[in-house]
């Protein structure tokens, strides 16, 4: 290979690991990936073993695909999906996501709003594992390993958290039941979360663990509304009647009050102890040379 064929290649790379170029070669991947998580959810709607198959198939191939993205085109350790501490940060993540809705249905029902007329069979439990697993690998890898990562390359941690959460946000008016609202609090609530999630580890697990939790607690377990998309029935049968402002609506809970307060107040605690321990990266023009 000559000197001009390396100063090419090498051009190539420096240009496709640019942020821009990184947002727009692979997040297009990851989304035509996270389009094929949904038909494959819709075709085997009938069999849920075969889905979640396919789906954990899918998520290891959404996976390769970062971690190849990284090495050949950014040729970079990916410090953000190493596995040492893998186990503890995810577990952590599932813990509390699953905690943090839990908390949102036991006010709930204490208001005498969300009341339990019964239990389904165990496999009631079983569809929204594609659901959970879907939206939190290809979610997190899109909206936290992708476009929070690459804003905050050039224009830092603050910039990066308001600009990946109000995209993250804007994304589920896509749903079935979206509305602006629900986007909003999505965007305030989950995408703070989620981002100081990965702020203080620097690391993926914490964020998917909280995004899975939340997403397979809220229809598998209370057969909730997932952010605007039609309600599966899960393990409690209920009825929801109440304000909007406290139930979310058609929306789900998380355009509700108290996913507001709740999850964006632990995101808040999230933030301060990642500014406390130096996590927070100024804007390009701000750093030492």
């Amino acid at each position: 290979m000559t000197s001009l064929d390396n100063a090419h290649h090498g051009l190539t790379r420096r240009i496709f690991s640019s942020p821009p170029a990184r947002i727009l070669a692979l997040g297009f991947i990851l989304l035509m990936m996270m389009g094929l998580n949904t038909d494959v959810m819709t075709s085997y709607a009938g069999d849920p073993g075969k889905s979640v198959q396919h789906i954990v198939a899918l998520a290891i191939a959404g996976f390769a695909v970062y971690l190849a993205y990284a090495h050949f085109i950014e040729r970079r350790v990916v410090s953000e999906l190493a596995l040492p501490g893998m186990a503890r940060e995810l577990g952590i993540g599932l813990l509390i996501g699953a905690g943090l809705y839990t908390a949102c249905e036991l006010i709930l029902m204490g208001l005498g709003i969300y009341r339990i007329s019964g239990l389904n069979p165990l496999r009631y439990m079983v569809p929204a594992i594609a659901m959970a697993l879907s939206s939190s690998v290809f979610e997190e890898l899109l909206f936290r390993g992708v476009l929070f990562r690459s804003i905050e390359t050039w224009f830092g941690s603050w910039a990066a958290l308001v600009l990946s959460s109000l995209v993250f946000g804007l994304t589920h008016l896509l749903n079935p039941q979206g509305t602006m609202e629900g986007a909003l609090f999505i965007a305030v609530e989950a995408g703070i979360l989620l981002a100081a999630a990965f702020m203080l580890t620097r690391r993926l697990w914490l964020s998917i663990g909280f995004h899975m939790a939340w997403n397979y607690t809220q229809s598998a377990i209370f057969s909730g509304i997932v952010s605007g998309t039609d309600a599966q029935q899960g393990l409690i049968r209920s009825t929801m009647n109440g304000p909007d402002w406290l139930t979310g609506g058609s929306f789900g809970v998380e355009s509700s009050v108290l996913a507001l307060v709740i999850c964006t107040t632990t995101g808040i605690v999230m933030l301060v102890m990642a500014a406390r321990r130096g996590k927070i990266v100024p804007p390009i023009w701000k750093r030492p040379t």
